[in-house]
Order: C-alpha cells, then structure tokens, then sequence
C-alpha cells in the first residue's frame, strides 16, 4: 500500500496486491449495483459509499459513511454502520453472511467464496435507508 491514501477509488483498488484486488472490486461491484444513488470516494483508506452526519450526546460530530470497503493485511472488512431496532446490521445478519467473522458493524473475510454477496446487496440496501433515517451506528 502507499504511503499517502489514493485520491480516487479506482487508484486504490489498482494499488491492492494480486488476488486481494480481485476480491475488493468484486465487493465493490456489487454494492454499487445495489446502491447506485449513493456517492462513493475514498475516506483515507476506505471506500465509503454515501455519507450521513452524526452527532454524540458529547457534542462531538462529523460525517461518516454507512457503507465502508477496505484492506487490511490479513482480510478484508466490509462495514455496515447502520442499526435497526437497536441492533447493528452486521451482528442482526451474522448467520446469513456466511463463514465471516463479525463485529458489531464490521464483517470480516479471507476469500470471496465465504462472503454471501447476495446477502451483501440486501444488507447494502438495508443500511442506505437506514442512514437516510438517522438509525446508525459507528
């Protein structure tokens, strides 16, 4: 990985060694399709798609995305920062995601295989809305 973030989602998925390359644009892909309306680009290391602004009980506020794509050394995370009925989408769809390693808002994955990416659209979809009414999670 560089150094400095790449500017451009199509720079970052360039810069992805072999074989983990192929993996995220296929996750990309897919969330794109199933969320054409939302704005993607590079948060630092991560393609957000759409953004939603959120603000603590503290005071402290900022933006964020619902939807977050990123490399890491050992796997790939897929976050779903929303929540529905007082719990994280991720954790409420554990199961159906496949052989996955969750937390919280974060899904967690070695190869495409175990990833369920129809379960991937739906849950895309799910947490587009849920950002437009303010259930999220960070």
């Amino acid at each position: 990985m560089p150094d400095a973030a790449p500017q451009a989602v199509d720079d970052y998925l360039a810069s992805l060694p072999d074989g983990r390359r192929e993996i995220v644009t296929r996750v990309h892909e897919v969330v794109t399709e199933a969320v054409p309306d939302l704005d993607v680009r590079m948060w630092k290391t991560f393609i957000g798609y759409g953004t939603y602004h959120y603000r603590y009980a503290s005071g402290r506020e900022g933006e964020w995305f619902p939807i977050g794509l990123t490399n890491n050394k050992s796997y790939v995370s897929l976050y779903f920062c929303a929540a529905e009925d007082g719990e994280y989408l991720a954790e409420k769809n554990e199961e159906r995601l496949g052989k996955v390693s969750v937390g919280k808002s974060c899904v967690r994955f070695r190869k495409l295989d175990d990833l369920n990416l129809d379960v991937v659209a739906e849950l895309a979809q799910r947490a587009a809305v849920l950002s437009g009414s303010g259930q999220f999670a960070m």
